[in-house]
């Protein structure tokens, strides 16, 4: 059975500059390295909170398979407004803040390859707020 999302998973065109974005710029927490036999870096596990993560992988990045529908990843914030103040002090080009038409707030950002970012804030509104535990 499913119990939620794990981690998403982004192959990334300069490893320590996503990096660098997700830690510094976000605020996210770095978990674990990935290292080949040689001791070379070559991905880095990244906490987004609770039990979930963003996954990196040094790679070219190539178009998308034909067909394919990633959109973007989304994060949930306990303070929006607090949230996006505090990534445009780091410098992070992130959009207003907007109610979309699950009537949650929502900002949007990229990382350094161009994968959007929504930064989500649940309130009493929200439809998700019948399924939140």
């Amino acid at each position: 059975m499913i119990t939620g999302l794990a981690h998403v998973c982004f192959r990334v065109a300069d490893l320590e500059r996503s990096i660098r974005f997700y830690v510094d710029q976000l605020g996210l927490t770095p978990a674990f390295e990935f290292r080949r036999d040689d001791g070379t870096k070559f991905g880095q596990y990244i906490h987004a909170g609770g039990r979930n993560f963003i996954e990196l992988f040094i790679g070219e990045i190539e178009p998308p398979i034909k067909g394919q529908s990633y959109s973007h990843i989304c994060l949930e914030v306990d303070d929006i407004e607090a949230t996006v103040a505090a990534m445009r002090e780091r410098g992070v080009e992130v959009t207003d803040i907007v109610v979309g038409s699950d009537r949650s707030a929502q900002a949007w950002l990229a990382d350094p390859d161009g994968n959007r970012i929504e930064l989500h804030a649940y309130n009493p509104q929200s439809k998700q707020t019948p399924y939140l535990k």
